[in-house]
């Protein structure tokens, strides 16, 4: 008797951990899907070491919304466009598998352009206006100050970037069309992003709508990174609370 009941036991175990995976795996494809910023290419946006939700209903559905990517839908399906000014994560185009997270500059037929720093949107200057400087400090203590302005789209949609120097390699562009089910993206950080303004032979290049992955929503936590996963007495000064909960646009 005592058999059969540690034989149920475990079976019901096992039951509630395979709901529990199933749960997990249908919530990670539909709705959420947890992510981390591994680089600097979107601040002053996003931080290396912020963790992020990521809707994926927002565009709705392809193949890369399924885990690894499994080919089991055509296309998109339930789509909706994103919008500019979007903080959107997609397969980077080249390899279709490497995650890349920027913002959504230039929809399907928009023209877009760089001279000297300032964005230019289907011919019209995209108006910038110069703030505070954004600081940062590194490990060893050296203080860095990189020229902040915020940037305004004909919709509206404002958020800050950075640029140290107007005159770097990708401050003056030639223009590009964006092709007709495709997307351009650049990063906030725009001396030190690879985004659409690189062909993807080494960079991104326009962004197809099947390799969006969703649309970045909310940052639900952020460390600094200067707390190892086993230094557990560090994980208190290494956390960004002032970030938790804050939503990204």
């Amino acid at each position: 008797m005592s058999d059969k009941k540690e034989s149920g036991g475990l079976w019901e175990t096992v039951k509630t951990v395979i709901y529990a995976v199933l749960i997990a795996l249908v919530v990670r494809t539909a709705a959420y899907e947890p992510f981390n910023i591994p680089s600097g290419s979107m601040k002053p946006t996003l931080l290396i070491g912020d963790y992020l939700f990521v809707s994926k209903a927002s565009y709705g559905y392809s193949r890369h919304s399924l885990p690894l990517g499994l080919p089991l839908i055509s296309g998109r399906i339930f789509f909706d466009s994103p919008e500019r000014g979007d903080v959107a994560v997609f397969k980077l185009p080249r390899d279709n598998s490497t995650d890349y997270i920027k913002r959504i500059i230039g929809l399907p037929g928009d023209t877009i352009q760089v001279r000297e720093g300032v964005l230019y949107l289907n011919g019209e200057m995209v108006p910038r206006e110069r703030v505070e400087d954004y600081v940062e400090t590194n490990a060893y203590g050296n203080v860095s100050r990189v020229p902040q302005y915020v940037e305004t789209l004909p919709s509206g949609v404002s958020y800050n970037v950075l640029d140290m120097d107007a005159h770097g390699s990708l401050d003056n562009t030639m223009v590009y069309t964006v092709p007709e089910g495709h997307y351009f993206a650049m990063g906030d950080n725009r001396d030190n992003s690879s985004d659409s303004r690189v062909p993807n032979a080494s960079g991104v290049g326009f962004v197809p709508a099947e390799n969006l992955v969703g649309r970045a929503d909310m940052i639900f936590f952020s460390t600094n990174g200067e707390a190892a996963i086993w230094e557990v007495w560090k994980w208190f000064g290494a956390t960004r609370f002032g970030r938790i909960f804050d939503t990204i646009g």
